[in-house]
């Protein structure tokens, strides 16, 4: 059933090359928060550190996943369709896991033919069943990452509010301007989202306003806040929507869900 007004099978890479940037907590906040709205969300995780899928489903869940055979690996290496291998984790958000296997795929993916198709054209049969499917990439621009990038039609770039926030943004800019000459013409960068802010620092005012400074049109309004909420619930297997639905963070989170999908409407033909 389509939400009405709604593009469907849009799909977004969230990358930056830079760990520890909040990558994958917005991954999993991001699809709770459009899940949340009656959307149907597809979360793919293609991290090797499996940190979406641990920090979204139950240790049962994960460990069935892995023991089965039934992850990203196997679907990208393996040969299985998309549909054996995605879970059902909340009542409009399903999930793509990642499993240990995932760090092979790095080499084993080199040898093959249009390999850095593999993901888009796994997707292509299933795409049309959700309005987003959200790629958690790894910190790296290997061939995992190339994956995402040809498979989206835009990138997320969330971008910690530090010293060091543009540095090797630069690099992630050419990365997909690259695939975008080469490989997937019609890749858009969806926006900048600065995460880990703390307003009582001055530094995070100053990073935000170079971003913007540089990046007028592209950064989006919602900033996600600093907070311990937030590094507590994916232990728990939760968003921190769940965990805390009332916190700064959760409320980021809604807020930037509400921007991604105001925009998407503003792009539907009338």
């Amino acid at each position: 059933m389509e939400v009405v007004g709604q593009a469907v099978g849009r799909i977004i890479a969230i990358a930056n090359q830079k760990g520890g940037v909040g990558k994958t907590t917005t991954a999993i906040n991001l699809a709770v928060a459009i899940a949340d709205t009656g959307r149907r969300v597809l979360l793919v995780d293609l991290d090797p550190q499996g940190n979406a899928t641990s920090g979204i489903s139950t240790p049962e869940d994960v460990s069935a996943a892995r023991i089965e055979g039934k992850t990203i690996y196997q679907a990208l290496v393996g040969g299985l369709a998309m549909v054996e291998i995605i879970r059902q984790v909340r009542p409009t958000l399903s999930l793509a896991p990642a499993g240990d296997d995932l760090v092979g795929a790095e080499i084993e993916l080199v040898t093959m033919e249009g390999r850095e198709r593999r993901l888009r054209a796994l997707l292509e049969p299933v795409r049309q069943e959700y309005n987003y499917v959200l790629i958690d990439t790894p910190p790296s621009l290997g061939i995992l990452t190339l994956n995402a990038l040809v498979a989206a039609d835009s990138v997320l770039v969330p971008m910690q509010c530090e010293y060091y926030a543009l540095e090797g943004l630069s690099a992630l800019l050419g990365t997909i301007n690259k695939v975008k000459a080469a490989l997937r013409s019609g890749l858009e960068i969806e926006g900048l989202v600065l995460t880990m802010f703390d307003t009582r620092n001055r530094l995070s005012h100053e990073i935000s306003a170079e971003v913007r400074k540089h990046f007028p049109e592209k950064v989006f309004r919602s900033v996600i806040p600093r907070s311990v909420r937030m590094s507590e619930s994916p232990s728990h297997g939760l968003s921190v929507l769940e965990y805390e639905s009332k916190s700064a963070g959760a409320e980021g989170y809604r807020a930037l869900a509400a921007e991604i999908i105001a925009r998407e409407q503003e792009r539907e033909p009338s």
